[in-house]
């Protein structure tokens, strides 16, 4: 403890370990602690299963019926990761893949007027497709040909459209697509939680449609992948990584005070100890007084013996309801995972719903998607605080992420990422600067 380091973090949440890992991997002096006795902080998987049930403050134990509580890793945050996405190219840039295993994900589904679709996100799947009438299918075909075709850099590809001024909103009306096709586009291609996007230039909803299209180019099913054993295996692998790189990680390592001098941040005390450092980094829970309570999420964990109705019967799937069909300002997800990825018994489901609070009555926000779940074996009812930092590290030299959203996938964790790097470099988030030195631990 009583060393000179250059950054100290605090919290093994996944961004927090992917942080780590890229200060280390960059030469970094790098101490990584954690107040609890396993890695993950809010990301993390729970296991056995009666831990679960302990966590949640249930008073049984599991029932028989649930199997062997060893063979169970529930994630407290669900997500998946896009097969093109920043998080996929980090995990390949650091050859973190080397400690994980991952599955695609069986399907994508939207809800329309109480029931659910299959997305449609090819030509061929669009022109298949019942959420759409016939005429309606080849206006939807031309856009998405537009959207494949468009290029930012050359444009000749425009059609007329000028990215960084045309709201996506006009975009529609140019293809005269509907509202249904509109929600569906937004929501479940371009993956908004809300309809704020509209109103804003249209370049950066083409590119999500471009990211969800080429990610499922890449496996076919759905765009979406999942490693075996859950989530909780991903912070894991960076802190692998980081331990590579000469990282030093302490875990059940109670922090007792952020020393600062002169406003900046100088060392971390815990158990009557000093480490001292030029940087930190934490998640939202160790420096309470300089975060901002943003909302809250609810996440509903459902354990189910069966597989969600008209899905195919598919072992893993996403449900995105859109805000507009259930007369909300955001949407609700559903993550649904099982058996086949080795973390539930034989035979068993986990779907986790999640939304972001608008009532006072969170539960009854979520009661579309749980009807879609029935008959569900047990739940378990989370709701979290959403924090995010009021200070930007310049002067404090602290540096915290912001909680996770409601969103089913890591692109807005990445970004945060990005944002903490660069606020504490000075430059760019580089890939390329990522790859381990060729010469190096290989």
């Amino acid at each position: 403890m009583d060393e000179e380091y250059d950054v100290i973090v605090l919290g093994t949440g996944l961004t927090e370990c992917i942080l780590s890992g890229i200060m280390s991997v960059n030469g970094k002096k790098v101490l990584h602690m954690d107040r609890n006795p396993y890695y993950g902080g809010e990301s993390s998987s729970i296991t056995p299963l009666e831990e679960l049930y302990k966590r949640f403050g249930l008073p049984d134990s599991p029932p028989d019926s649930m199997g062997r509580g060893r063979d169970w890793n529930v994630d407290l945050i669900p997500k998946f990761l896009m097969a093109n996405g920043q998080l996929v190219k980090m995990l390949l840039y650091t050859e973190v893949t080397r400690y994980l295993d991952f599955k695609v994900v069986e399907g994508s589904f939207v809800y329309k007027g109480g029931k659910i679709y299959k997305v449609p996100s090819t030509e061929t799947e669009a022109l298949a497709s019942n959420l759409m009438g016939m005429f309606e299918k080849r206006r939807f075909r031309k856009f998405l040909v537009f959207v494949a075709n468009f290029d930012e850099n050359d444009p000749k590809t425009f059609e007329g459209v000028d990215p960084k001024v045309t709201t996506m909103r006009d975009v529609y009306k140019k293809f005269d697509l509907g509202q249904d096709v509109i929600d569906f586009t937004g929501h479940a291609l371009a993956l908004y939680r809300t309809d704020d996007y509209l109103d804003v230039p249209c370049l950066e909803t083409i590119n999500r449609i471009k990211l969800y299209s080429e990610s499922l180019a890449r496996y076919g099913k759905s765009p979406y992948l999942y490693p075996l054993y859950g989530l909780g295996e991903l912070p894991q692998g960076f802190a692998r990584l980081s331990a590579i790189y000469g990282g030093t990680y302490m875990l059940n390592k109670p922090v007792e005070e952020i020393v600062m001098e002169d406003g900046h941040v100088v060392g971390v005390k815990s158990e009557g100890e000093v480490a001292r450092c030029k940087q930190l980094i934490c998640d939202p829970s160790y420096i309470q007084d300089r975060v901002r309570k943003a909302g809250q999420v609810i996440r509903v964990i459902c354990i189910l013996s069966h597989p969600i109705k008209n899905t195919n019967d598919a072992n893993s799937c996403q449900i995105i309801i859109p805000q507009n069909q259930v007369n909300r300002k955001s949407d609700i997800y559903v993550c649904m995972i099982s058996y086949a990825h080795n973390v539930a018994a034989q035979g068993k489901y986990i779907a986790i719903v999640s939304t972001t609070v608008e009532t006072s009555e969170p539960e009854a926000e979520i009661e579309p998607a749980l009807e879609l779940l029935e008959p569900i074996d047990q739940k378990f009812v989370s709701l979290s605080d959403l924090y995010e930092p009021t200070d930007d590290g310049t002067e404090s030299q602290i540096f915290a992420s912001s909680a996770y959203d409601a969103t089913t996938h890591f692109e807005t964790t990445c970004n945060d990422i990005k944002d903490i790097y660069k606020r504490m470099t000075g430059s760019d988030f580089d890939f390329e600067n990522m790859k381990r030195k060729q010469n190096d631990q290989g």
